[in-house]
């Protein structure tokens, strides 16, 4: 990430603030909601990536043990994180990301980039109809897992398709930490297929974006109280919108 203007290094502090903000205060969205944006300011996911797969590995760590030490001390408080979800998501994730892995560590940054800008541009689509995937079905569930594990494997972006799943089958207090482990080893799996591949993890770039990413966790943090007493709705809405128009654009210049 050398030799960018001024105006790009400043908004993609910017950008990283608001991954750090949606991640804390959602427990999902941190890629979805700030790759696209990334994207327009600097063409390269393998240099984004790794910098937001940190990111999430330290923060929900973070975030995770924070809540388990506030559950432990609270009396007749039930755990965060709902680990029979994780014993049925896991296993149909795994292969299916282990795949979308190495399509992102062989395929052109254009493929990537394209792929990454039609998949945000669905869910961003179902945001502003209000209309989340959703699904009753074990099969389907199962189905939106397994595709889930795939754009993980590519992107970091599949919390559209198993927050649906999730939700359905755990308390609301329970969904962001439980998420937050379940995205712990999925990105755990990303990281260690970068480094085996050589890819360059961006050292030098985190000791300036990971203090952006810092302030927006911490915002999130208080973000997440609110969310959890009131309908956000609205928030969906106007950020499926954004989503929609810059991904359109991204597009765009992918295609063009």
């Amino acid at each position: 990430m050398e030799g960018l203007e001024t105006w790009q290094y400043l908004t993609i502090a910017l950008l990283f603030v608001w991954g750090g903000f949606v991640r804390s205060g959602l427990g999902f969205g941190g890629a979805v909601l700030a790759l696209p944006f990334l994207l327009m300011v600097y063409n390269a996911p393998l240099v984004f990536l790794p910098i937001i797969a940190v990111h999430l590995l330290l923060f929900s760590l973070l975030t995770v043990v924070q809540s388990h030490l506030r559950a432990d001390g609270a009396e007749g408080q039930q755990s965060t994180v709902n680990w029979a979800f994780l014993r049925y998501a896991l296993p149909l994730m795994i292969i299916p990301k282990l795949i979308g892995v190495a399509g992102v560590i062989t395929l052109p940054a254009d493929i990537v980039s394209g792929f990454i800008f039609v998949v945000v541009s669905v869910y961003a689509v179902t945001y502003i109809l209000d209309r989340p995937f959703k699904s009753n079905n074990r099969a389907l569930d199962a189905f939106f897992l397994v595709l889930g594990g795939y754009v993980s494997g590519t992107s970091l972006i599949a919390a559209p398709l198993v927050v649906p799943v999730a939700a359905s089958r755990m308390e609301k207090y329970q969904l962001r930490d439980t998420l937050f482990v379940l995205w712990f080893v999925l990105v755990a799996i990303k990281l260690i297929a970068f480094m085996l591949s050589g890819v360059d993890l961006q050292w030098r770039q985190h000791l300036w974006l990971l203090p952006c990413a810092a302030v927006g966790h911490v915002i999130g943090l208080r973000f997440h109280a609110y969310t959890l007493r009131s309908d956000t709705k609205v928030f969906f809405r106007v950020l499926g919108v954004g989503l929609l128009l810059v991904s359109l654009a991204g597009l765009g210049r992918v295609l063009w």
